[in-house]
């Protein structure tokens, strides 16, 4: 059986370490709590789970902390989260199954990672990350802010998922600035961003509703082809929000389109495309392209995952483009598919309630061949 060391940093998260410690800490021989500044309980609920607790001066540079949190471990493998995340009790019993059957030759392990969640808690929002990792390997964070663990060799990909759950106050709060501002002072300082750095701060002026800024930022990185093709393709799909935002639908579309320069068409830029169409009242076009969203096979990857993109969103979009086409039985069909994902939907009721009425005195198209 592996040991593991559990190896976090924290600034005040006394709302949620308790929880996330609780959820992961049957499955580690140790865990290492690095502080960069708490003022309120922290440190004493770490101490309460036997953590070895350190404090580290915050530089500006997460790679930096979590590295020195790293470097404190003395078990086998290391495991990583943050304090607002929680293993449930089932994937912890995963996590402890993976300790006693992990292959000597794993030199990392993947793990889902779910980030946000509908209103019957199923994940809406999911990618991949490497979790736990080989401690005599080495691997090396980079990045002072969106940091990534760098790895390599033998990587285990796990059905283990790690789900972020938002604190009280982080849901409460607006978005924070501070890694927008360690971007700013970076860029003040005359420092170079890599293709990597260009795209995250794209995405943190995106969120804070600097469109026109990073629409300019995304394009910079886009022209480096030298991004990860996960990333290519999201910045394409932001320039699209980005774009709309500005008042520019045209340039938005083109956008949609050019995510397939990367990859096949995958289900979000699909259903956009479609929503483009729907909304200029151009069904066919629509329906092609909903469709479309759940038919294409997108090979499996590390990127961000949206199912409702490929399940059902594009049929309840259908529903009304057949509709309008004049095809009954298919809106039917695909409100009955929707229903199929979403059970309890009003949505896919008032459909059902509007069918049942339009066809009270009329015979109901049969369902049993759809096209």
């Amino acid at each position: 059986m592996i040991t593991i060391s559990l190896c976090m940093i924290v600034k005040n998260e006394e709302e949620v370490l308790r929880q996330c410690l609780s959820s992961v800490a049957p499955a580690c021989n140790e865990i290492v709590i690095v502080d960069t500044g708490s003022t309120d309980g922290t440190k004493q609920i770490a101490k309460e789970f036997k953590a070895r607790v350190f404090d580290f001066e915050w530089v500006d540079d997460f790679a930096k902390a979590r590295q020195y949190a790293f470097d404190q471990a003395t078990s086998d493998y290391i495991l990583w989260l943050d304090a607002d995340d929680q293993l449930s009790e089932i994937d912890m019993r995963k996590l402890i199954k993976l300790k006693r059957e992990l292959p000597a030759d794993v030199d990392a392990v993947s793990m889902l990672y779910h980030i946000s969640f509908d209103a019957a808690g199923t994940p809406n929002f999911t990618y991949r990350r490497n979790r736990l990792v080989k401690r005599e390997r080495g691997f090396r964070w980079i990045g002072a802010v969106h940091e990534y663990l760098e790895v390599g060799g033998n990587i285990l990909a796990s059905d283990i998922a790690v789900r972020h759950m938002k604190s009280t106050k982080q849901k409460l709060l607006p978005s924070t600035r501070r890694n927008l501002e360690i971007y700013e002072r970076r860029k003040a300082k005359g420092e170079e961003f890599n293709p990597r750095d260009l795209f995250y701060y794209a995405n943190e002026l995106k969120d804070h509703g600097d469109f026109g800024s990073a629409v300019v930022y995304y394009d910079k990185f886009l022209e480096t082809r030298k991004g990860w093709v996960e990333d290519e393709i999201r910045a394409c799909l932001n320039l699209c929000d980005c774009q709309n935002a500005l008042g520019k639908p045209d340039l938005a579309f083109a956008s949609l389109l050019r995510t397939m320069n990367y990859d096949v068409p995958r289900p979000e830029a699909s259903c956009k495309i479609g929503d483009t169409f729907k909304g200029r009242a151009r069904y066919r076009e629509a329906a092609f392209w909903y469709r479309l969203a759940f038919e294409v096979q997108v090979q499996d990857s590390q990127g961000f995952v949206l199912p409702h993109y490929s399940t059902w969103y594009p049929h309840l979009q259908l529903v009304v483009c057949c509709w309008e086409l004049g095809d009954q039985r298919q809106a039917i069909y695909h409100n009955d598919k929707a229903g199929e994902y979403l059970p309890d939907s009003p949505q896919v009721k008032h459909n059902r309630d509007f069918f049942d009425v339009f066809f009270k005195d009329k015979p109901s198209p049969t369902l049993d061949q759809p096209k």
